[in-house]
């Protein structure tokens, strides 16, 4: 199995696996349908399979790859993408990490590990992907957490950030900030300037883009609270956004409520300090703790 399959994630592979076998049976004028029909299996399972939700079994692939006239080198790598899928656990399904995350969260990491982009607008705390370990354990204590609670919990906050800096397509995030979120102080004035360093180095990686909204900028729309907008490579996976608040959390995919996210995101966008008076303010606020 090549290098680069072998250090993929389960979620990315079944990513991969999905976009091609959907493009090989556009290839091959087939219908998910008519591929049911051929292969005797129900419509479902063919586009669990190509909107990569479930593991896939190596077979399965092959006789797609038959039915679709696919070449060798091709089939091999779509066999050993679905071998992953079924030999590995993403970290956020295994014993050490589950019980940790509510089931709404746990869809959404999923998703998360598999989007193009991220467009996020935050309120009140830095962004998950952007927090240092002693920034989440403040933020949890509050809350009457175990103390092995907080340890779970901020261990996942911790593994979810491998999605920025991981070796095959990174994804690609775009954060804006209240500037509330830089000085309200979180822990003590030490763990606020660490994570304040901390959120600016992540900003300077290619991939990653941080703005802020001054106190001065007036009203925008994101005075209506914090959202996250997920962007899929996939082009039969639509843009989603995640909602979360103290009892619940969840995925809005009208295409409509997701427009006017994404618009609301746009107009924030244009309000915010550019990329460089954004970290150049996060500095001046650094100093002043």
């Amino acid at each position: 199995m090549p290098d680069e399959i072998e250090a993929a994630t389960p979620a990315l592979c079944r990513r991969y696996l999905g976009m091609e076998l959907r493009k090989l049976r556009h290839a091959a004028g087939l219908t998910a349908g008519q591929v049911a029909d051929e292969t005797t299996w129900s419509p479902p399972k063919v586009t669990r399979m190509e909107t990569g939700t479930s593991p896939v079994e190596p077979m399965d692939v092959r006789i797609l790859c038959q039915l679709y006239q696919a070449d060798a080198e091709t089939t091999s790598r779509l066999e050993n993408y679905a071998f992953v899928t079924k030999t590995k656990k993403d970290w956020w399904q295994t014993a050490e990490y589950r019980p940790a995350i509510r089931p709404g969260f746990q869809a959404f990491i999923g998703l998360e590990a598999t989007a193009a982009q991220t467009h996020e607008y935050s309120s009140e705390f830095v962004p998950g992907l952007l927090q240092t370990e002693e920034y989440a354990r403040a933020i949890y204590q509050p809350a009457h957490h175990s103390p092995e609670e907080v340890d779970r919990r901020v261990a996942v906050r911790m593994n979810r950030q491998e999605v920025l800096t991981r070796s095959q397509d990174p994804l690609k995030l775009s954060v804006i900030l209240n500037e509330a979120v830089l000085r309200r102080v979180v822990g003590s004035p030490a763990v606020m300037r660490n994570q304040l360093t901390h959120a600016a180095k992540i900003a300077r990686l290619p991939n990653v883009k941080l703005q802020v909204v001054p106190f001065d900028a007036g009203v925008h729309p994101g005075m209506n609270g914090p959202f996250i907008l997920l962007k899929f490579v996939d082009q039969a996976m639509k843009p989603i956004v995640y909602l979360e608040n103290l009892v619940s959390a969840g995925v809005v995919t009208k295409a409509e409520s997701v427009g006017r996210y994404e618009e609301a995101f746009s107009d924030i966008t244009a309000t915010a300090l550019g990329h460089r008076a954004s970290l150049s303010l996060i500095e001046e606020v650094r100093k002043e703790l």
